[in-house]
């Protein structure tokens, strides 16, 4: 095996041993899975976008003095209402706005903050405490309770070279996908075909090692099998852009019209760390997101599933409020969140806006718990209990 393969195996096998319970294999009830429910489609906008640049306060005076070279005018920006416009490149979510599928929840954040990316990220990830490490991500623990009655179907798939740490849990974690059809190229390699051939193969191999490496390749082949044959099924016809987050969501769009098992996806944008040159990096990035989301919205409600699905988009962290010498932002506390959907409760801004006049040290003071916003999509989404997922101090309202 050469060693480009290896590592495509390698990489094959270190996600096997993460896929999900009810995609091991090839049973009836495996082939017999059909979507039921809800679903929930996360978008990740990692390095921590400026909020304040993407939801703006246009009637706000502080705003334009702290931001003299990079605050949008509001002539430019996109009204929302009396007090609040959004970012001009973010049409699509003007749009849903309009037509009462947005909700805009201001302040979100946590306790006692953390400004690195990485730790943050890993705070989201786990829906910890700041001072606190989970080893499971919070849609993880999800899963695992699901898997202990097999009540009904469920999946989540990370788009990406590694599983996203929020789909990881104790029994049961979600698949890592880049694209359905290179995958499914990997497993035609004959020694993966010729794993799981014979019955007695584990008896064949005392060493429990060896054992367990035929049975995870064994389970990728299974899995990767289930998500190629539902990404082949009923296309929409519709363009997404040639941008790798619009190839994640045309895979998502895909998936979704088939028929797919999966509860859970997971997409992700980098590039949002903007501590220089901040106007052309969020336009740039604005645009590539809001293009790619109409087409998925778009596809959504062709395939009937728009009512029955809910669109979460956030960041590990916010911006300074004012802006530093080279046009860019630094690394600061409370941020926005999106929830888009069609049947949201309560669409609109959240009136959980701090303010300007008092600020944390030059920081927007967060006032939502970002773990409230996750127990309401289990909660009021998924209809599950929140027990042994989010942490019982979380006071989780009804955000959709």
């Amino acid at each position: 095996m050469k060693r480009r393969e290896f590592l495509n195996w390698s990489g094959l096998i270190s996600a096997s041993a993460t896929v999900p319970q009810f995609m091991k294999g090839q049973t009836p009830m495996f082939q017999q899975l059909k979507a039921e429910g809800k679903k929930l489609i996360v978008i990740q906008w990692s390095g921590g976008n400026d909020g304040l640049n993407t939801v703006i306060p246009t009637r706000n005076d502080l705003y334009y003095k702290a931001r003299p070279a990079i605050g949008i005018q509001r002539a430019d920006a996109l009204n929302l209402n009396s007090e609040w416009s959004i970012h001009p490149q973010l049409e699509a979510l003007k749009e849903l706005y309009d037509q009462g599928d947005l909700k805009i929840i201001q302040g979100v954040g946590y306790p006692e903050p953390n400004r690195s990316h990485f730790r943050s990220m890993e705070i989201w990830h786990s829906a910890s405490g700041s001072n606190e490490f989970l080893p499971t991500g919070w849609v993880g623990r999800y899963l695992d309770q699901q898997a202990k009655g097999f009540a009904h179907p469920y999946s989540a798939i990370s788009f990406g070279n590694n599983l996203n740490p929020s789909l990881k849990g104790r029994g049961v974690s979600g698949l890592a996908v880049t694209d359905p059809g290179n995958l499914h190229q990997i497993i035609q390699d004959p020694f993966m075909q010729s794993v799981g051939k014979h019955k007695d193969h584990q008896a064949e191999h005392h060493h429990d090692q060896i054992a367990y490496l035929h049975q995870t390749l064994n389970e990728a082949r299974s899995s990767v099998e289930y998500v190629y044959e539902k990404s082949k099924i009923q296309s929409s016809g519709l363009i997404y852009p040639a941008t790798k987050l619009g190839r994640q969501l045309k895979n998502i769009g895909q998936l979704v019209r088939a028929g797919s098992a999966t509860q859970v996806y997971y997409a992700e944008m980098s590039g949002f760390d903007t501590h220089a040159g901040q106007p052309a990096a969020q336009k740039r990035l604005f645009t590539e997101y809001s293009n790619a989301l109409k087409v998925l919205v778009q596809d959504l409600k062709q395939s009937g599933e728009w009512n029955n699905t809910v669109i979460m988009t956030f960041s590990e962290f916010g911006r300074r409020v004012e802006q530093n010498a080279a046009r860019g932002t630094d690394h600061g506390k409370a941020n926005l969140l999106f929830l888009a959907g069609g049947d949201l409760k309560s669409p609109g801004i959240s009136n959980t806006f701090a303010g300007l006049e008092k600020l944390d040290n030059g920081d927007l003071q967060w006032t939502v718990d970002f773990r409230s916003v996750y127990g309401s999509i289990i909660q009021h989404h998924f209809h599950t209990s929140t027990q042994g997922i989010i942490g019982a101090d979380v006071n989780i309202q009804q955000w959709i």
